[in-house]
């Protein structure tokens, strides 16, 4: 008997030297899972021009228009630093309004509006980053997105077509959700879905990709829509005209720019 309860000793304690935390593989997964949906999502080739038509309709199906021309150039390998820059041209009133944003890695994002009525630039405050982009659903933050590292991810679904990653942020002071879930398209690692929860576990905010398209090489976003769960608002954005790779300056995403068109890339 001495013998036995010895072997059955052993077996437990090889048994437990095995085990690891539930969820441990199944974060490791999800993060690079969130990598390369952020690949997918923001840094698709070297830089991008695209043509962006923007309709917001409130609950009682009244609709306002944005038009304006997105530049976006990544400034080395991987997913580091960006610069962004949108001109509007539609509606008359905003017209010539620029959004300019630097994407950091190890700090905060910088951000500037420029406001032609008054001849002014803005710098967008990091408290200001989840409020609304002029006027739409999308908040400033959507436009360049959420680095991976700022939140804690966890694989909770997986089946042929999709992945489900949980996601929670590291410094829930930053944000005001609690979590959000995305649903990923393994054949192209483009997130399809994305819900936003917020301290009642209850959904407030709603992203879907509507449509791909293959566009040089590159699967991509061509329409897309946030809804806001608390006043029934949503809107659809369209992107036309996308190009890759179209060497653009570094030069245009300076406060220089923000008060004069970068002619030959801005129509």
């Amino acid at each position: 008997m001495k013998v036995t309860y010895k072997l059955v000793y052993w077996l437990m304690l090889a048994l437990i030297a095995q085990i690891k935390p539930a969820h441990s593989a199944d974060t490791k997964k999800a993060e690079e899972i969130m990598k390369q949906a952020t690949q997918a999502f923001y840094y698709q080739g070297k830089d991008q021009v695209s043509t962006i038509k923007m309709t917001i309709v409130d609950k009682q199906g009244r609709q306002r228009k944005r038009e304006l021309v997105m530049l976006r150039k990544n400034m080395g390998e991987g997913q580091g630093e960006q610069k962004y820059y949108a001109y509007f041209n539609f509606p008359t009133d905003i017209k010539k309004m620029v959004f300019m944003a630097w994407k950091n890695i190890q700090s905060e994002d910088d951000r500037w509006l420029y406001l032609p009525a008054l001849d002014l630039v803005k710098r967008i405050a990091a408290s200001d980053v989840r409020t609304s982009f002029v006027g739409s659903d999308f908040y400033y933050e959507d436009v360049s997105g959420r680095s991976v590292s700022v939140d804690e991810h966890l694989l909770i679904a997986e089946d042929k077509q999709y992945f489900t990653v949980k996601s929670t942020p590291k410094d829930p002071s930053k944000v005001k959700f609690k979590n959000y879930i995305t649903k990923i398209d393994k054949k192209n690692n483009i997130p399809m879905l994305v819900e936003y929860y917020d301290h009642q576990d209850k959904i407030y905010r709603r992203y879907k990709t509507l449509e791909i398209e293959s566009i040089e090489g590159f699967d991509t976003i061509v329409k897309n829509e946030m809804a806001n769960l608390l006043n029934d608002n949503k809107t659809t954005v369209e992107y036309l005209n996308v190009k890759y790779s179209q060497d653009i300056p570094e030069r245009i995403f300076s406060e220089r720019y923000l008060r004069r068109k970068p002619k030959g890339y801005v129509q």
